[in-house]
């Protein structure tokens, strides 16, 4: 009987080992790390009151799409008032262009009176005295044109700068419309609708999660291995004893070598000079942010 138990028992280690080594290979793989997340971080340009801000972490987001509004009054207020002054100006314009053709009118009806006097004084029936003050006259007329374009001149220069400060408000207004950066996931929420904001205050993280980073640690033996562009086998847990493969690509490589970081769990590996390295993995939905990974160059193996 116990011959009998001893080989069930040899045959069930047996069994279990070779389970092992069907679900997960023995070779090590070259590097380790975790996954992480390219996020924008998306503040407020302006000052005011959230007067929206339509999003939860979680939300689904389209570039461009608006999910807040900062309080626009004092703005909308400020570019009325430019308005009215712009409207001013312009009526002042028009009354310069109306001048202008008024005195143009009078130097015209003395270009006449010239031309009559031209004649006359060719047949001795007009003096001197009146050719000169009709000439006297035109110059007058013409130094008036002159004065009142310069004065059309710098009006046109008033509304120049009162369009330059509408631009800047719209521009202003155009900040006050949060909007998300790039499509992704909101990631986490930092004020809430009716808040008071200001300028660089952050408002939420964003994050595209359609692919991870996982930022692994490589040696400077290992260094002449890996390139951008490389593309290498992921591992992540699928259960205790089996491993997912994916596959991804380097997208970066460090130039300078760092100690380990503090993560590490012993002091010899923490002081070892490494090489930071990214490779950015498709996601379908299994990564998540923080996951531990591992990483072989060689995918034949």
């Amino acid at each position: 009987m116990k011959r009998i138990m001893k080989r069930k028992y040899l045959f069930a280690f047996a069994a279990g080992i070779l389970l092992m080594g069907c679900n997960r290979t023995d070779k090590l793989s070259d590097a380790y790390g975790n996954f992480e997340v390219d996020d924008v971080i998306v503040s407020s340009e302006v000052a005011g009151n959230l007067l929206q801000f339509d999003l939860s972490e979680g939300d689904q987001l389209k570039v461009g799409e608006q999910v807040g509004l900062v309080d626009t009054t004092q703005l909308y207020l400020k570019k009325e008032q430019l308005e009215a002054q712009k409207a001013s100006i312009q009526s002042k314009m028009a009354t310069v262009q109306t001048q202008i053709a008024v005195v143009k009118q009078q130097r015209a009806n003395l270009e006449v009176d010239k031309n009559r006097v031209t004649k006359m004084l060719a047949d001795s029936a007009a003096t001197q005295k009146q050719m000169d003050d009709i000439t006297g006259g035109i110059d007058v007329f013409n130094k008036q044109i002159a004065n009142i374009r310069t004065q059309k001149v710098s009006l046109k220069k008033e509304i120049d700068v009162v369009d330059a400060q509408v631009a800047q408000i719209e521009e202003q207004l155009g900040k006050c419309h949060i909007t998300a950066p790039i499509s992704g996931t909101v990631l986490e929420k930092y004020k809430e609708m009716g808040e008071l904001v200001t300028p660089g205050q952050s408002l939420f993280k964003i994050a595209d999660l359609s692919y991870l980073n996982l930022r692994i640690y490589v040696s400077g033996a290992q260094l002449a291995h890996v390139k951008i562009g490389q593309k290498v086998t992921v591992l992540i847990d699928n259960t205790k004893t089996t491993d997912t493969k994916l596959t991804g690509t380097i997208t970066w490589i460090s130039s300078e070598a760092e100690f380990t970081p503090k993560i590490i769990q012993t002091k010899e590996e923490r002081v070892k000079l490494v090489y930071a390295v990214k490779v950015k993995v498709p996601n379908d939905g299994s990564l998540k942010i923080g996951m531990p990974g591992e990483v072989r160059f060689n995918q034949s193996n």
